[in-house]
């Protein structure tokens, strides 16, 4: 006898951020206290999933190719809303100077094209026209009947897209609304509205981290509502509070060869499209070589999962006392455009990272989301941005003009250095003092996080179960 399912939650997961926010947090096995049965649409290979409940499918999705009229369509759109929003947003006016074409190619050709007419046409009406002509060129693709197969077979009630941006996803929420299904995806990080490019379709809801990004939702996508917006929290450091994670101080300073009798600094990289990360690494690195620290300390360096580690080798041969973490996201498959966002984090990853955070004296990073990460520890941040782009270092205090930073910089939440100076006198100060910012850093996290972590997956489940039909 076939089992009939009364509410099936489609889970849509394209990435490795997908998998660590949705599956390795234990999201499933909470959705199927409000669902009864979950399917899971992957992107990533089915060899990467733990073993899963009796009510939970996964189901592998095969990306179709975009045609060039597609990418063609595609890019307006993207371009057009970027033009819109450009002239009062740093950072938006930087991924848009970012991604502009120099190439003579028939697609570098058409980019140069895309940038010169949407700097006149550019409205809300014109970005949504170039999106249904993007999605009107699906029509005619196996992929569409192959997607429709699926759906009409798994049934789900709700899909649920756990990243709004990837292009992969559009033929699939092109079937989604071709049959009436109600779709929601999640806006998976605190930059991705404020400097990013457009979503890859409209969905019938929105589950945002805070009221301030409900905020950006509404202003960067005027045909939003308020009722198609749920503000959720995030998923993303939910591992922080569950004990399934461990974190114990004896195991990690063994496993990477540290000293307990001696305070941690941790430095955690940003991927390779931030240049100045072994530049500060080896002012650190000099510091220390020349006993200007007022004590001596262990130093971890992670890199980024985006990367391998071998952009830092010179830095590791240099200064042998640097110790080491390079994080287990394994690539799961290759044929992407973006490789690097196929890569999938190990459970044991995470523990290593909430162990790290939890037993460091401080952080040190390029103003990347791991801020977050350790003020959720309450843990102190120097953010080094030497760059300015006038004296030979690589610009990068132009994010301190980014819309989801200034509020950090307004705050004082982290310490901000922006020479060689500032920055031995902030490890020093914060190895003889700590400091007084608990206060700042608790308000900045309420700001970006406006739910309980404790309850964010009862949130998202219960704002999905809201729009089956």
């Amino acid at each position: 006898m076939q089992n009939y399912y009364n509410r099936t939650l489609g889970l849509v997961i394209t990435d490795g951020v997908g998998f660590r926010n949705f599956i390795i947090n234990d999201f499933v096995s909470e959705a199927l206290q409000v669902f009864d049965r979950v399917v899971i649409l992957s992107f990533l290979p089915l060899e990467v999933y733990p073993t899963v409940p009796d009510r939970v499918e996964i189901v592998p999705l095969r990306p179709s190719d975009e045609r060039f009229l597609t990418w063609m369509f595609r890019k307006f759109k993207e371009v057009a809303h970027m033009q819109r929003h450009a002239k009062h947003n740093f950072g938006i006016r930087n991924s848009l100077q970012r991604t502009r074409s120099t190439a003579w190619s028939p697609k570098g050709i058409v980019n140069r094209c895309i940038y010169v007419i949407s700097k006149i046409f550019h409205s809300e009406g014109v970005v949504l026209g170039a999106e249904r002509l993007q999605y009107n060129s699906f029509i005619g693709q196996p992929i569409l009947e192959e997607y429709r197969e699926i759906l009409l077979r798994t049934r789900p009630d709700v899909l649920f897209f756990t990243h709004q941006r990837p292009p992969i996803i559009a033929p699939l929420l092109k079937v989604a609304e071709s049959l009436g299904l109600p779709t929601a995806t999640f806006v998976f990080s605190w930059d991705n509205l404020a400097s990013k490019g457009r979503m890859a379709g409209s969905f019938s809801h929105y589950l945002v981290w805070s009221s301030l990004m409900k905020a950006e939702l509404l202003e960067f996508y005027p045909r939003i509502t308020e009722q198609q917006i749920s503000i959720v929290g995030t998923p993303q450091f939910v591992p922080f509070i569950d004990s399934r994670f461990t974190n114990e101080r004896e195991a990690l300073f063994r496993k990477f060869d540290l000293n307990p009798d001696l305070p941690l600094i941790v430095y955690t990289c940003n991927d390779s499209t931030i240049k100045n990360d072994p530049v500060y690494l080896d002012f650190l690195g000099s510091f220390i070589e020349a006993a200007k620290l007022v004590r001596a300390v262990n130093v971890l360096v992670r890199t980024s999962p985006a990367e391998v580690p071998g952009r830092f080798a010179a830095v590791a041969e240099k200064y042998p006392f640097f110790k080491w973490n390079y994080p287990d996201w394994k690539v799961a498959k290759t044929p992407f455009t973006e490789s690097w966002s196929q890569r999938v984090p190990s459970f044991q990853d995470l523990c290593d990272l909430k162990s790290i955070l939890t037993h460091a004296a401080f952080t040190i990073n390029v103003l990347s989301t791991i801020t977050i990460d350790s003020f959720l520890f309450d843990k102190p941040v120097i953010n080094p941005v030497f760059g300015n782009g006038t004296n030979g270092y690589w610009d990068d205090q132009k994010y301190l003009k980014f819309r989801h930073l200034i509020p950090l910089v307004e705050l004082k939440a982290s310490h901000i250095v922006t020479d060689e100076k500032q920055f031995l006198e902030a490890i020093n100060r914060l190895l003889l003092h700590g400091d007084d910012k608990s206060a700042q850093r608790k308000s900045f996290v309420d700001m970006q996080i406006g739910v309980s972590l404790k309850k964010v997956n009862q949130e998202i489940n219960a704002s999905l179960i809201r729009l089956k039909k």
